[in-house]
This record gives structure tokens, C-alpha cells and sequence, in this order.
């Protein structure tokens, strides 16, 4: 299906290639190269840091930050048995309900990327007891073809090869899409447009955009891009929690899709100065951009480590409501990506009034 009339046709293949890359906490190389290709025209320059941040900027003066992440949910290799199958561990958060009977990618020492299945024990052969218990990653396995360790070494596989679960990106209907990664190539990709809509302007401070690495992994490349721009302001760019769905309750629905980019309050890591919340809902109102809160206080993102950074930052977040988050079939709404982009490049152009 195609993105549909009058849809950003360009966004949607941007969105598509960000999300479809592999980049597992700690291995975000193929995002970074695809991100810094497309972030060339737009900035005077970046540079990769130790960790493995991209960080760009543009301009003079006071920093003013934008951050995104780049790595995913995954997994690495943690053992290979004698009969050939692979064991997991995980790099971030997942949610182990789901992970029985999936396809994963797995990248080889070598960069060649390999398919294996999670294996599922026939529920035949199964009690009753048995078929309703959660699995534990710890006890799942890998189904790699081999039929015995040499042969999976044979093949490519060494113990702490990433992997990740990969459902391709696909539209579910006009506007509505479907893929991993959303948390935060969304994010990822509003930083991207946000410089590009703003490249012939001349802001009056230095912009500078970071693109992390291992968020999912306990917010640290972040804490270092943080530390070395010593920000004046910063915004954090994430896709984000909805849960506006059957079964979950409203006052337990972190956001909701088609209402707009979310403004952060409060979650697990930063409480957002109000300052700053009343400055993001009044550039929203007065460009008539929709938005939506964050319940609070659900979740930690970038703008933790940031705001704590060099005797401290002005920081919040703004995010794109994605449902089904840390899963390989997260989906959103095209229409609060564009509305997200438009938020965050209005704030830009007005970062001004808070410095």
C-alpha cells in the first residue's frame, strides 16, 4: 500500500529506512551512517564520539541540544550449545510475553546478517500448567539450522553477536504504519526534519543535535554528548508509550495516538521544569499544533542524564505516540509524526525566549 495522497511520500521512506536498519544497543553503526548521510546537507559539522554518539551541530553561541536515539531493544548471543542452538540475553527492556515464536536477525562477526527462530515447544506436548507459564529469555532458544556448535560456528555465530526481532516496516492503512524500532527512529527522524526545516535560517545560538547510543541500555551515551556540548537548553525526541487500547484504563494511558506530539511532565527520571512545559504549550497553541501530556510519571528517557549534566540544563522532552513500544510491531500515526516535527522546529525558532 502507498503512503496516500497528499502524504509526505519522502517522510514515510525516511521513517521506512530508520526504522528497517539494525541497530542494537551498543551496535548502532548502520543507524549512525544512514542518520549522518542524511543529516550532511544540514549541518557545518559532526563528529563520533568515543561512545558512539553522532553529534552535529550548526551555528554559534549558546548550545542549545537536541537528542534521539538511535539503538533499539535487542539481544546478544550468551551461549551456543553443543547441539547447535544459540541462548539470549537481552540488551534493554522486553517484555518476555511476547517473544516465543519469532523470526530474529542476528549480525555475525563478519556483518552478514543471519535469520534464526525463537523455538516454541509443541503446546502437544505440554501440560496444562506448562502452556499457560511465561517463558524466561533465559530459557529460550535459537534455532539457527545447525545441528551442532561447530556447525554454528561454522556458520558465523559467536557469543555475543546482537540480534534483534524483525518485522519489516509496512503500512497497515493510509497513514497508519507498522515496524520496529519506533522508539525512537520516530525521534530519530523529527530531529532529522527539524534541522532540515530549519537549514536556511540563521538561529542565534549553536544547534546541536545528538544522536545517541545506548539509551535502551541505561541512558549513558547521553550522560557523555551532554557533558562535552554543556547545553543551555535541551530537548529530548522519543516515540513514547500509547496504550489507548482495550483493556487498559484512561488514567493508566500514558498517551494516545492521533492526538498529537506528547509534552513530558514527569517520568522516572526528570520532573520538567514548569518553565519550560509553558513555553512548549504555548508555541504549540500558537502555531495550532495539537499535543497531548505524557501521563506522568511512566518511564526514563534522555533528558535525565541531560539535565543533570554541568551544574544543569533546561530540559524536557516532546515525543510521537507509538503503541506497542519495546516490540517488533510498534505503530503510529503519520499525522503525530508531522505534528511532532512541526513542534519541535517551532521550538527552535523560538528557543530564543528561554535563553
Amino acid at each position: 500500500m502507498g503512503a496516500g495522497k497528499g502524504r509526505n511520500v519522502n517522510l514515510v521512506e525516511k521513517l521506512q529506512t530508520l526504522s528497517d536498519a539494525f541497530g542494537v544497543a551498543g551496535f548502532e553503526d548502520e543507524v549512525r551512517d544512514l542518520i549522518r548521510e542524511m543529516v550532511a546537507p544540514y549541518v557545518d559539522g559532526y563528529e563520533v564520539d568515543p561512545l558512539g554518539n553522532l553529534i552535529c551541530w550548526r551555528g554559534q553561541g549558546q548550545p542549545v541540544m537536541l537528542d534521539a536515539h538511535m539503538d533499539e531493544v535487542g539481544f546478544m548471543v550468551r551461549w551456543i550449545e553443543k547441539d547447535g542452538f544459540l541462548r539470549l540475553t537481552a540488551l534493554g527492556s522486553w517484555d518476555e510475553r511476547i517473544l516465543l515464536g519469532h523470526r530474529v536477525v542476528i549480525r555475525t562477526r563478519s556483518g552478514e546478517k543471519k535469520l534464526g527462530v525463537i523455538g516454541v515447544t509443541p503446546p502437544h506436548i505440554l501440560s496444562e500448567g506448562e502452556r499457560q507459564k511465561v517463558v524466561p529469555l533465559e530459557e529460550l532458544f535459537v534455532d539457527v539450522g545447525a545441528r551442532s556448535r561447530e556447525e554454528a560456528q561454522a556458520l558465523g555465530f559467536r557469543v555475543g553477536d546482537p540480534a534483534t526481532i524483525h518485522y519489516p516496516f509496512a503500512h497497515i492503512r493510509d497513514g497508519y504504519v507498522t515496524g520496529k524500532a519506533f522508539d525512537d527512529r520516530a525521534g530519530c527522524l523529527v530531529a532529522i526534519e527539524a534541522l532540515r526545516l530549519t537549514a536556511e535560517e540563521k538561529l542565534p545560538y549553536k544547534l546541536v543535535v545528538n544522536f545517541a547510543v545506548c539509551e535502551e541500555g541505561g541512558l549513558r551515551g547521553a550522560r557523555t554528548a551532554a557533558y562535552r556540548i554543556g547545553p543551555k537548553l535541551a530537548l529530548a525526541l522519543e516515540g513514547t508509550i500509547g496504550a489507548d487500547m482495550p483493556g487498559v484504563p484512561e488514567a493508566k494511558q500514558p498517551v494516545r495516538l492521533g492526538q498529537g506530539p506528547a509534552i513530558t511532565l514527569a517520568d522516572r527520571s526528570i520532573t520538567v521544569n514548569p518553565r519550560l512545559v509553558r513555553f512548549l504549550e504555548r508555541v504549540a497553541e500558537e502555531e495550532n499544533i495539537p499535543y497531548q501530556y505524557k501521563l506522568p510519571a511512566y518511564g526514563s528517557t534522555d533528558a535525565g542524564p541531560i539535565h543533570l549534566e554541568r551544574g544543569g540544563t533546561l530540559a524536557g522532552v516532546v515525543s510521537v505516540p507509538c503503541r506497542y513500544i519495546h516490540s517488533p510491531v510498534s505503530t503510529l500515526l503519520l499525522s503525530d509524526l508531522e505534528a511532532t516535527i512541526k513542534l519541535v522546529a517551532s521550538f527552535l525558532r523560538r528557543a530564543p525566549e528561554l535563553l
